[in-house]
């Protein structure tokens, strides 16, 4: 994943993420936490500001253009939804997912000289936040490098008019990349800010998708 540098001067906590402690990224926007698994952090020196969570360390990317990370989330919140089911939001947004993340970054740069295929590889309905979602996950092969996963949840908001909210997980393939483990283990401890325990609606999964 590849991830810009903040200016050299930045210090601390950097992206959408609020106070956080050890264990939790909080996202202020979207109201609602994310469980940090061990290898994970909130973002230092990050100038994406949607993103809430990387792994630790960075690494020069395939082409030695740039910084890359392991792994990092992020979140959003779609333009324009009209409704839409979760599992339309997701699937919408695998594309825009892949292509940010080992496509061309926020910089202009390919630091993985381009994106060769992507597929699905599972789709599924899960809670998350206490609320009905969808997640989409894509196998994808670059050009240079050993390309990675990226997956996009939707759910919508337990807060005010039930938002829709699109977390992109995004990690490295190979040894040196996180557990896609870790996606689920994000998705399932979900809650909105304030919730504890299961009062927050662990997400659970509910049932594959249908096809």
């Amino acid at each position: 994943a590849t991830a810009p540098a903040a200016p050299p001067d930045s210090s601390g906590p950097s992206g959408r993420a609020g106070p956080s402690d050890a264990s939790v990224a909080v996202d202020q926007l979207n109201r609602i936490t994310l469980p940090l698994p061990a290898g994970w952090e909130a973002p230092q020196n990050v100038s994406q500001d949607d993103v809430v969570m990387t792994t630790h360390g960075v690494y020069d990317c395939p082409t030695g253009r740039g910084l890359c990370r392991h792994g990092l989330v992020s979140t959003l919140t779609p333009a324009s939804s009209d409704g839409a089911r979760p599992e339309t939001l997701a699937r919408n947004d695998i594309a825009d997912a892949a292509d940010a993340a080992h496509g061309r970054n926020a910089a202009g740069d390919t630091p993985y000289d381009g994106i060769t295929a992507h597929r699905d590889v599972a789709v599924g309905q899960v809670a998350a936040a206490g609320r009905a979602g969808c997640f989409v996950r894509h196998r994808v092969r670059t050009a240079k490098g050993p390309g990675g996963y990226v997956e996009s949840l939707a759910f919508s908001s337990s807060t005010g008019v039930g938002a829709p909210v699109v977390v992109r997980f995004v990690l490295d393939a190979g040894p040196d990349g996180p557990p896609l483990a870790d996606t689920d283990r994000i998705t399932k401890g979900i809650r909105p800010i304030g919730a504890t325990g299961a009062d927050g609606g662990v997400g659970s999964g509910i049932g594959p998708s249908p096809g």
